[in-house]
């Protein structure tokens, strides 16, 4: 069969990215393969045949998925096959989503469902950036209406050299982890993790991505004029000036005053009320309205946004009173739980989280497994968002999209502060339980779970502190906000997340609904949020200067022996016997690593040292010409045998027990006596010779 293949090639950085369409998944609305070496991502795009007559949003569904035989691999559960996204899967899946739902047309309201798959993977480099390329692509040739290409890239810094896209070995050595997406002219989205950078590296390293994403978006503009499917315009449905005169008549005055009310719920109450009004009059019962129900949401949605907005560019008033630069005020009750290794109360405003920090072994690491390969974290934090924390009524089971996302981005903003494994051998887990939110409850996981590391007495390299920032944007006229709140953030034109100290950046997360943010912006927005992050921090040292010097009694006190790698199997013992033995007598978890590393862990410190000199008994080795003192294990003719150290016992012959003459080994020594011998020599078959009589000459 001839296949009617159409191929692009881009040059980014290093590597050559290569588009192909006509040959996979032709009946998809679209369908792009991109590939880099041996590494092949397919994604897919369809559009449902018509818009649902009451959506009143873009009903876009994206899905990533990496199948484990792409790297020549099948799943370790019972079940072989991909089932339950993974949290890397969930979390690509959101980045693919994010800069991709701001581009589709106003008015289109169609289900679109966009799906990725990695079908080859080489283990050199990542595939995010890869597979949101091949998104775009996929959107861009088929007839769904997206406004322009949208691409992205991996940027890492080594040294002071920004690299594009770099493999997984370069990623190691560097000091910045930034996924930036945008179009050909504008940045939507960037989520960058680094070791403290600052304001001017962090926008250095910005400019260096979209060069690079500008780039890809022309070849695919490029790409789309000669190949590209005409769009379907048909099933949009553009609102009416007239709809949004007529709710503006209505809402507009009453609209000024509500948005004025500082309480969330209260205001939300009154512009409830209003919406109400609006549809009494608009849509009357029994009567033939001139407009659908879902446009007259619209509408009153596009109104409140214009007076909110209006009322921060003009008046440089906020919803709660606030200067456009003002960090609402901030409570922190530390030790909170009385059973809990480490706990804290973040209160910032109308946005509440209950952190917590819980200290253990090497068995309470999180374990994962990926196209990378296996492996565990002794570091991660998970969050949660039930829906009393917005006085709503909500379901309540397994984590979504949402709260993986924020969970990971406040991990992650959290790790370049967190002591060695050799300093500190603890696995660290977090949760952030958000009782309140009002905007920006992952800056409240990052401060609260800082607090509750130091509470449980983590010793952190440095506290870090976290906070949102907004913007509205109307021509050339823009205002920056501190602190967003969440009408802020669901009306406004950004959402930028940063965490650090007064030093550095360690996260930062931005998404952006408009074309237009400029480097003087962003430039500013990492200012402003500098004076705001500092001032959270003085709020959180105030409250806990310093990480506690003493751990929760309740917390397990671990310690670490480093042995031979060789003496693994020693301690592990046939099967598991050995270390299942000391666990069982000692009652302590025992954990090894591949490099000699042993965990221990134990309320109990004489039960630590116990396990601990098991261990260095079985693992030591033996010295001739020293001293032992061991236990009689057997007694024969020729003489007695004597365990110097666990599994390791020698003969103590006849000769060499006393001074004087012996005739009879059963007359001065018995089974189970503990005696002092001096190891004279270990003969060519690992045997080992002791005396008593030699330690009594020498006491003589």
């Amino acid at each position: 069969m001839k296949f009617d293949k159409k191929t692009l090639t881009v040059q980014v950085g290093e590597h050559t990215l290569t588009f192909e369409t006509g040959k996979m998944a032709r009946q998809a609305g679209g369908a792009v393969t991109v590939r880099v070496g041996d590494t092949l991502v397919l994604s897919t795009a369809c559009a449902a045949p018509a818009a649902n007559a009451d959506g009143d949003f873009l009903p876009l569904r994206v899905d990533y998925q990496e199948k484990f035989s792409s790297a020549g691999k099948t799943l370790g559960g019972f079940i072989k096959r991909e089932g339950r996204p993974t949290e890397r899967e969930t979390l690509v899946s959101r980045l693919i989503d994010r800069p991709l739902r701001p581009m589709f047309e106003d008015g289109y309201y169609d289900e679109v469902q966009v799906l990725s798959y990695v079908l080859s993977y080489d283990g050199l480099g990542n595939t995010e950036a890869l597979a949101l390329c091949s998104a775009s692509a996929a959107l861009v040739l088929s007839d769904i209406p997206l406004i322009k290409p949208v691409a992205a890239v991996r940027v890492g810094m080594i040294g002071d050299q920004f690299i594009i896209n770099p493999t997984l070995e370069q990623q190691k050595k560097s000091k910045l982890d930034l996924m930036i997406a945008g179009t050909d002219d504008a940045v939507l989205m960037i989520e960058g993790f680094c070791d403290f950078l600052t304001e001017e590296q962090v926008l250095n390293a910005i400019s260096a991505g979209h060069k690079a994403i500008s780039t890809i978006c022309h070849a695919l503009s490029k790409w789309q004029k000669e190949h590209g499917k005409e769009k379907n315009r048909s099933t949009k449905r553009p609102l009416p000036q007239d709809v949004l005169d007529a709710v503006e008549k209505i809402a507009a005055t009453p609209l000024k005053e509500a948005l004025k009310i500082a309480e969330k719920q209260k205001r939300g109450d009154a512009i409830g009320a209003i919406k109400e009004k609006v549809a009494q009059e608009l849509l009357p019962e029994g009567g033939t309205p001139k407009w659908l129900p879902t446009q007259v949401n619209i509408a009153f949605k596009a109104i409140t946004s214009k007076y909110m907005r209006k009322m921060i560019l003009d008046d440089k008033r906020r919803n709660d009173g606030r200067k456009t630069n003002e960090v609402r005020p901030i409570d922190i009750e530390q030790s909170l739980l009385p059973r809990t290794h480490g706990s804290s109360l973040f209160t910032r405003g109308e946005t509440q989280s209950l952190a917590v920090c819980t200290l253990g072994g090497e068995s309470m690491s999180q374990r994962f497994e990926g196209l990378e390969g296996e492996g565990t974290r002794r570091f991660y934090l998970q969050y949660s968002f039930p829906p009393f924390s917005v006085g709503e009524v909500g379901r309540i089971g397994s984590p979504g999209r949402r709260e993986v996302g924020h969970g990971k981005l406040a991990e992650r903003a959290l790790e370049a502060i967190l002591p060695s494994k050799e300093d500190f051998p603890y696995v660290i887990r977090l949760e952030s339980n958000i009782f309140e939110s009002n905007g920006s409850s992952s800056m409240a996981s990052v401060c609260g779970g800082c607090l509750a590391m130091m509470d449980a007495g983590v010793p952190i390299k440095t506290p870090v502190s976290g906070i949102a920032m907004g913007l509205i944007l109307e021509g050339d006229k823009y205002v920056i906000l501190s602190d967003i709140l969440g009408d802020e953030d669901a009306l406004g034109d950004m959402d930028f997340k940063i965490t650090g100290n007064a030093n550095g950046i360690t996260a930062f997360q931005m998404d952006i609904k408009v074309e237009g943010i400029t480097p003087a912006i962003m430039k500013d927005a990492l200012a402003q949020a500098k004076e705001g992050r500092v001032h959270i921090l003085n709020k959180m040292i105030e409250a806990c200067p310093a990480p506690k010097s003493q751990m929760s009694t309740y917390a397990p006190r671990i310690e670490t022996i480093k042995i031979k790698p060789s003496k693994i199997g020693t301690v592990i013992g046939p099967g598991g016997k050995q270390i299942r033995a000391i666990v069982e007598e000692t009652g302590v978890q025992v954990d090894i690593n591949d490099d000699g590393l042993i965990s221990l862990a134990s309320n109990d410190a004489a039960s630590l040292e116990r396990a601990k000199a098991i261990i260095h008994g079985l693992t030591a080795e033996v010295e001739i010409g020293k001293t032992y003192t061991g236990k009689v294990t057997s007694v024969v003719p020729f003489g007695c045998f004597i365990e110097i150290l666990p599994g390791k016992e020698g003969l103590c012959h006849i000769s060499e027990y006393a001074l004087e003459r012996i005739n009879n080994m059963d007359e001065v020594v018995k089974q189970g006596e503990i005696v002092t011998v001096l190891l004279l020599d270990v003969n060519e078959r690992g045997q080992l010779k002791l005396s008593r009589r030699a330690l009594l000459n020498t006491s003589n």
